[in-house]
């Protein structure tokens, strides 16, 4: 069933606990996929989603997920299974905001890259709900320091990504263990081949909400194109700051070496610039990751990794350094930009012709309209004319 608009929150029958979480975000009205899976959710019914990023996919299952707890009984009565760390640590945060006013019920959040000692610390809390990435939960579950077979509910976010990623193996590994479940949800911006396998086996009788990017739920989003040399990104960049007076802005590029170029030169432009990528250890990268958060950081340097993973409504623009090698990429990448229905702008350079042809190729299948500007003689953006 297709959905393009949300009801109100106190029309989906939920908790007064749920309803003052809610509350405290001053949110009153759910967004297409919030109001599309929450009732079947509640009812215990299998979900496929399909929404665009940044279109509230969190509470969609969250919510639910929250509502169904028994905060008496300290068995997992829930997992959500993430393809990234940061989306976990995310969707974590986001779920403990929910049950702020549900005493005892208690959220972890499992993933590499952290000390598993820690984990299985807080492991011993004995939590509901448990939000990990695949390999780190296969992990646990090897060395017996979580129990996953009680869960109620399944969640795969980000199923496209996290299946393309390689994961399929530990995803089915860890379906079958968990077969008490009453529920399993697939949220996934594209449904893929691997994603109908796995709705195919695991589900029965499933839900199945698309929310369209009509024009109420399309990130509105100017879109450039811009052509500069390969050593004159971060000074663009500068200058486009200093035109536009942003202050909260990302930069995506495609390997470890470009991010840290663009982030050093930024920084001797007097730019207040970090970065993160995979050689980074986990502890700097949150660190860094929360300061853009707190808006205490001007431009948030990144490569792939992080486009899915933080979710920031206010983002004024997003750079694309280098032209990214997937369509779904450049997607994911400018969709960190006008959320919350504020107008979002987003900047690619273009440094020689393989670029050209990528990008003409991304306009063209992803049916967006960018145009070609460049700095005028007195150094502000202007059209480039046909």
């Amino acid at each position: 069933m297709e959905y393009t608009q949300g009801v109100r929150f106190d029309s989906l029958g939920l908790s007064p606990e749920i309803m003052r979480a809610i509350g405290q975000r001053n949110i009153q009205v759910s967004t297409p996929v919030q109001a599309g899976c929450i009732p079947p959710m509640m009812d215990w019914q299998d979900v496929i989603a399909k929404a665009p990023t940044g279109t509230g996919k969190t509470f969609a299952y969250g919510i639910p997920i929250v509502e169904h707890v028994d905060a008496e009984d300290e068995s997992v009565q829930a997992v959500i299974l993430a393809p990234t760390r940061e989306l976990a640590i995310q969707i974590t945060d986001e779920i403990r905001m929910l049950s702020t006013f549900k005493p005892g019920v208690r959220c972890v959040c499992l993933y590499g890259g952290q000390p598993i000692g820690k984990q299985i610390d807080m492991l011993k809390k004995r939590p509901q709900i448990v939000v990990a990435t695949p390999g780190r939960l296969s992990d646990h579950m090897k060395r017996r320091t979580v129990r996953v077979e009680t869960a109620q509910t399944v969640v795969l976010d980000e199923a496209d990504r996290m299946l393309d990623m390689g994961f399929i193996h530990d995803v089915t590994r860890l379906l079958d263990r968990m077969n008490k479940r009453k529920n399993l949800g697939l949220f996934s911006a594209t449904i893929s081949r691997e994603v109908m396998d796995i709705a195919w086996v695991y589900q029965r009788d499933a839900a199945e909400i698309t929310v369209r990017e009509d024009e109420q739920n399309k990130p509105d989003i100017k879109q450039f194109r811009m052509e500069v040399a390969q050593n004159e990104k971060a000074d663009a960049i500068a200058r486009i700051l200093e035109e536009t007076g942003f202050d909260r802005c990302m930069a995506f590029c495609n390997t470890k070496g470009s991010t840290e170029r663009i982030t050093k030169f930024l920084q001797m432009q007097g730019v207040d610039a970090q970065c993160i990528h995979g050689d980074i250890p986990q502890k700097r990268r949150e660190q860094v990751m929360d300061l853009f958060r707190q808006g205490k950081l001007r431009v948030f340097v990144s490569t792939d990794v992080a486009a899915r993973g933080i979710d920031v409504d206010d983002v004024d623009m997003v750079f694309n350094c280098d032209v990214p090698d997937e369509n779904q990429d450049y997607v994911h990448r400018i969709g960190r930009t006008g959320r919350a229905k504020r107008q979002g702008v987003a900047v690619t350079f273009i440094a020689d012709y393989p670029s050209k042809m990528r990008i003409d190729d991304i306009a063209q299948k992803t049916r967006n309209e960018i145009m070609p500007v460049k700095f005028g003689p007195d150094g502000k953006l202007m059209a480039v004319e046909p």
